[in-house]
């Protein structure tokens, strides 16, 4: 979670993109029945909703400042 909140917005929507890859690899195997483990999958949902969440609070306070100005 840490780790999540050192990155800038380009490597948070790289991170993203990897994790939503990952994300949609994991549920093709799940559905295949070759899932070795399936909390990885919850795990993996739940990292990129934070990093969702990361995002919107990064362009919030950079709106917030660009009103200020």
């Amino acid at each position: 979670m840490s780790e999540i909140k050192d990155l800038s917005l380009p490597e948070l929507n790289k991170k993203l993109r990897e994790l939503g890859d990952e994300l949609l690899k994991l549920q093709v195997r799940k559905q295949t029945g070759q899932v070795e483990r399936p909390h990885i999958i919850k795990q993996t949902r739940r990292t990129r909703a934070r990093i969702l969440t990361m995002i919107k609070q990064l362009n919030q306070a950079s709106s917030n400042m660009h009103n200020l100005l």
